[in-house]
């Protein structure tokens, strides 16, 4: 009895407790125009899960180079799938879909206290994801 009540309180205690589920549409045509992650800003919490929906085809889901939490490896989902990102690591994480970047289909996940703001915000962005990053940036809260 002792041995099953400790491995179930550790098993407790390895959860997150508050554990989110944040949803993001992948769209042709969203609120804020055309090649949109909807909502395109997400606060998260670590251990929170972000779940990507491919609402409409031709689009995925990828990292942005230099702008990821220290320990987070870089990611990138096939076309038309679904993607799940859990956030482990506290910081900014860009995102961004491969062919419509230029177009401005960007997110930016922010999960607790932003310590790689700074460098994500260095990261040089072309095209309309420049002004899209510009737009979340400015919705991190520190």
């Amino acid at each position: 009895m002792r041995l099953v009540t400790t491995a179930a309180l550790a098993a407790l205690l390895a959860a997150p407790l508050h554990a989110a589920t944040h949803e993001v549409q992948m769209l042709n045509r969203g609120e804020t125009g055309a090649m949109v992650f909807e909502p395109a800003y997400i606060a998260a919490e670590p251990g929170d899960e972000i779940v990507f929906l491919p609402t409409d085809r031709g689009h995925n889901v990828e990292s942005v180079k230099g702008m990821l939490p220290e320990g987070v490896e870089s990611f990138r989902s096939g076309f038309d799938e679904e993607f799940r990102l859990t956030v482990t690591e506290e910081g900014v994480y860009g995102i961004k879909c491969t062919p419509h970047v230029g177009m401005g289909m960007v997110a930016l996940v922010q999960v607790g206290t932003p310590v790689n703001l700074d460098d994500a915000k260095a990261v040089r962005q072309r095209g309309k994801a420049a002004q899209r990053f510009d737009d979340l940036f400015a919705r991190v809260a520190e």
